[in-house]
């Protein structure tokens, strides 16, 4: 399927907009020692969270935070060498499970914040575009590995997700990756979407063309066996 995709703005971002609940803040409050947090106000809970995160070390801290966002996916001995190793490394963007970097990205941000730069610092892309179908077609539902092969002709060639991944962008072959590597896919309505990634994956600068055609394999139906 043809479509003609504008891309209508790309933003580097530092956090992702409203990924920490209420009920995360006070879980978290409650695992750093904080006393009756469900009592706090809801404008000051990530105030109080940041000021009791630094009571401990930022190697804990990290560890607790991890156990508290993953221990259902990363056993006590990787959770203490991924805190150890976040002081050091983009763990976010470097992790060998991409699965996981959208969960490592928050939490190493909110460490970044609260230790005041102690953390290296990561960072995002969002981007909107317009994705409409060149034959007109009725809407179809986007999947991420639709919209990344959509997008393959507007980036630079030098992109990591092209470099690493160029038969599966180029349709030739299945792309399972493209789940892990657009964190958020949401339609906005009227052939409107926005994606946001790692900028380790996908930053402004690696999109080379505002407008221009895009293509993708819809996937075939199985068969049915009567």
């Amino acid at each position: 399927m043809k479509f003609n995709i504008k891309v209508n703005s790309a933003t580097t971002v530092k956090e992702i907009a409203d990924y920490w609940s209420a009920a995360d803040y006070i879980a978290l409050l409650e695992k750093f020692n904080y006393p009756d947090a469900e009592k706090a106000s809801l404008e000051t809970l990530e105030e109080l969270l940041l000021m009791a995160i630094t009571d401990f070390e930022p190697n804990e801290a990290a560890a607790l935070i991890l156990e508290y966002k993953l221990a259902d996916k990363l056993s006590e001995g990787q959770i203490q060498q991924i805190s150890n190793d976040m002081l050091l490394d983009k763990i976010s963007e470097e992790y060998p499970d991409i699965s996981l970097h959208s969960t490592l990205f928050p939490i190493n941000q909110l460490l970044f914040k609260a230790f005041n730069g102690k953390f290296p610092n990561t960072k995002a892309t969002l981007i909107e575009f317009t994705a409409e179908p060149a034959d007109n077609a009725a809407e179809t539902d986007l999947t991420k590995e639709a919209v990344l092969q959509l997008l393959n002709n507007g980036l630079s060639d030098s992109n990591l997700i092209k470099r690493l991944f160029g038969e599966q962008m180029a349709g030739n072959q299945p792309f399972p990756e493209a789940e892990s590597i657009l964190w958020v896919l949401a339609s906005t309505g009227n052939q409107k979407y926005k994606v946001l990634t790692s900028e380790y994956w996908l930053s402004k600068d690696d999109i080379v063309a505002s407008e221009f055609e895009g293509s993708f394999e819809k996937a075939a139906e199985p068969a049915v066996n009567n």
